[in-house]
């Protein structure tokens, strides 16, 4: 049996700049994401009746990849040339629709395993191009690249999207103490609303492709925004970079105002009073979590208690996608 286990992950920085239509054309992508310690965990073992079993929301039993109704799982038992005799299964710390990058994080998770199952030895990047490339070319899904990479390589890392589909990697340095304290102080709320981000990634990349003015430009603003948090991040100026998830909220209710939005605008405008240097909704659809740089955390907590949004807790995975057991 293989078991892998793979991040979820938290945008810090730039997100939205990592999608094909805005990148392929001017001067690319930037952004800076952290994997966390909630995951996707997903087991490959033999199945003795020569079928396909697959458990995830669903149960589906097939006898070849083809007809397999699960698009991801599909296309990636067609990937690895698995087309009958085994059993996958898959489980998360984290419901799928919440802004973390369940999708890419669970085609790496599933790309790792299969591979293994093979005896056959990929490199995690290598496994987050061959993610990146069954989402975004094969299925034709609106997203961008980054929860697959940051999802295989792990770590709190600055990617750079290049017009030619190549991707940059940089380990951001920080001191130990900025870690830390970084770590320590971003604290992640629940709305419970769960919602695809597709709707609102198509809405972006047919008025990116349109050459629309507005939405290039606003995301030029997001992509300076990567860097400079970077430079914050690296200079210990957490301050700054509370400020600067707020900046990147602002851009994106702008991107995509709706009233759903305009609710998680007061939400965060609520912690920010209570104390929080700064704060952002992660992930592109209409809900999922909050994300706050606060170092006053106990007033923080209790506004969102106030609210009715649980805390989920977690720290930074440096690991990226791992095999548990083998």
């Amino acid at each position: 049996m293989i078991i892998t286990k793979t991040p979820l992950r938290i945008s810090l920085g730039g997100g939205g700049t990592d999608l094909p239509s805005y990148y392929r054309s001017g001067e690319g992508g930037f952004l800076v994401a952290a994997a966390i310690t909630r995951h996707i965990y997903v087991a490959v073992n033999h199945n003795f009746d020569n079928e396909l079993l697959l458990k995830y929301s669903r149960v589906e039993r097939v006898t070849e990849a083809s007809a397999v109704e699960h698009p991801l799982l599909r296309e990636c038992l067609l990937h690895t040339g698995i087309t009958k005799g085994i059993e996958v299964s898959s489980t998360a710390d984290i419901p799928a629709g919440t802004g973390l990058g369940s999708s890419g994080t669970f085609a790496v998770g599933t790309l790792k395993a299969l591979h293994e199952f093979r005896r056959e030895f990929r490199s995690n990047v290598d496994i987050a191009a061959e993610a990146c490339e069954i989402e975004i070319e094969r299925l034709g899904e609106p997203v961008g690249k980054q929860d697959q990479f940051i999802a295989a390589v792990g770590g709190v890392t600055a990617f750079e999207f290049r017009p030619d589909d190549t991707v940059g990697i940089r380990r951001l340095n920080l001191s130990q103490s900025v870690h830390d304290r970084l770590e320590e102080n971003l604290l992640l709320f629940y709305t419970g609303v769960r919602r695809s981000a597709s709707e609102v990634l198509w809405d972006q990349v047919v008025r990116t492709n349109a050459e629309t003015g507005d939405i290039r430009a606003n995301l030029d603003s997001v992509r300076a925004l990567g860097h400079e948090t970077v430079r914050v991040l690296e200079a210990g100026d957490l301050t700054s970079f509370g400020a600067l998830l707020t900046e990147q909220w602002d851009a994106k209710l702008e991107r995509s105002p709706s009233p759903v939005h305009s609710e998680i605008d007061e939400m965060i405008r609520e912690g920010i009073d209570a104390g929080a240097a700064g704060g952002k909704l992660v992930g592109a659809g209409g809900g999922g979590f909050l994300l706050f740089y606060a170092e006053d955390k106990a007033a923080l907590r209790h506004c969102m208690a106030e609210r009715g949004l649980p805390e989920v807790r977690f720290g930074f995975d440096h690991l990226g996608t791992t095999s548990v057991v083998q």
